[in-house]
């Protein structure tokens, strides 16, 4: 028995999954696993734009988006389109009504004397802190040289008429011209004032226009249309429910094995190879920064289904043989047959789910895509790491025989 362990411990199979596991471990330990918004909690916010548009514009929306939402400091947040005219913000750990304004306005600067538009936000070089005082606040930014030099001969000989600001049509303040920007002399010093009930209504006022402000303009119009939002409670029942439901399936496993082989060491090597592939799955996903959300737990547990199915495959093979290693081979073999064509057959029924669900990006179909590419990563780390070692531990050991 001593021999077979060393030459069980000193295949490279099994040498390599010893170490993938030992990263995967570590990996978890130290990046940890993102959680989806349904187990974690935060907002899901729908947003339509005013009309269809190509991909190149629907990039440009989504990329500002993701850059107001990280200038605001909102963390874990994801933006991805969903068709030609409507974008998914998830947002994990944030309430909609923090967040709703910033996504949901077109971030268009316009600065004018009289009906004149004097600036726009093309002309903004950079945005600096807010400064708040009390409940007055400022929001400084500089001009490029051509914007400043446009505003300059506009408010040329107008001191004391007003500059109205606004932004997405909506006038923030109305500073006048002083006497020396109405010489015509160019400065690139700008800002933004206002004053609010509170200092707490001035820091997030302030906040909401410096960040428009540096993300820059949509290039449409858009709304809001949908907004919904999970509380991290209903996040942790997910998450029990899904560990009940995983021990349940394990039991039952354990209870079928037992009953089948009239064996019960044969269900430790399977219960130890289906939480191998388990970690490994979870280790590729803190790597990646993968989402583990609700349908990346239901296509882990499928990964669990589909292994134990594969590893009962190569048991009753090799049992069936008549206990010759030659013979063991060839049976080992023909299990491997029917694992990869049923491997292949799995992933090409979830390749498409994948697909769409990342080309589209709609709420659902995004949930359907997360459990197929969960599912294909588990079948393909069953397959070439964990159910070879598997077989590996029956060739040698051939447990069971009857």
């Amino acid at each position: 028995m001593n021999r077979k362990v060393s030459k069980f411990l000193k295949d490279y199979q099994v040498i390599l999954l010893i170490l993938l596991v030992a990263g995967s471990i570590t990996a978890i330990s130290t990046l940890g696993i993102q959680q989806g918004l349904d187990l974690r909690g935060g907002s899901l916010i729908q947003i339509q734009l005013e009309k269809p548009v190509d991909s190149a514009t629907m990039n440009t929306v989504t990329s500002v988006l993701d850059k107001r939402l990280n200038i605001f400091g909102v963390k874990d947040v994801k933006v991805r389109a969903s068709g030609d005219q409507n974008v998914i913000v998830e947002i994990a750990g944030v309430q909609p009504d923090q967040v709703s304004r910033i996504v949901g306005t077109p971030g268009k600067f316009e600065a004018k004397i009289g009906n004149e538009t004097v600036l726009t936000g093309e002309d903004i070089v950079s945005v600096q802190a807010p400064i708040i005082t009390d409940t007055q606040w400022e929001v400084p930014f500089k001009l490029s040289t051509s914007g400043a030099q446009k505003f300059a001969e506009a408010a040329r000989g107008k001191a004391g008429q007003p500059v109205n600001m606004y932004l997405d049509d909506r006038l923030i303040t109305s500073p006048e011209i002083s006497a020396e920007v109405a010489t015509g002399r160019p400065t690139t010093d700008v800002m933004i004032t206002g004053a609010e009930n509170s200092r707490a209504e001035a820091e997030a006022q302030a906040k909401e226009i410096e960040t428009l402000l540096k993300s820059g303009a949509l290039p449409v119009k858009v709304r809001i249309v949908g907004v919904s939002s999970v509380s991290a409670e209903l996040g942790d029942q997910f998450v029990r429910g899904a560990l009940i439901a995983g021990l349940l399936a394990i039991l039952a496993i354990v209870a079928i094995l037992i009953i089948h082989y009239r064996t019960p060491i044969l269900v430790l090597p399977i219960f130890f190879t289906a939480l191998a592939e388990v970690i490994l799955t979870l280790g590729v996903a803190a790597v990646i920064r993968w989402n583990i959300d609700l349908a990346a737990i239901a296509g882990i547990l499928a990964v669990i289904g589909t292994g134990v199915d594969d590893q009962i495959i190569i048991t009753d093979e090799v049992l069936a043989g008549d206990g010759r290693r030659t013979r063991r081979k060839f049976r080992i073999k023909d299990a491997f047959f029917i694992i990869f064509a049923s491997a292949g057959t799995l992933i090409a029924a979830m390749l498409p789910l994948a697909y769409v669900g990342f080309s589209r990006g709609a709420t659902g179909i995004g949930l359907l895509a997360g459990f197929a590419f969960t599912t294909v990563m588990g079948v393909l780390i069953g397959v070439f790491i964990t159910r070879p070692v598997y077989a590996k531990f029956i060739e040698i050991f051939n447990v069971g025989r009857r």
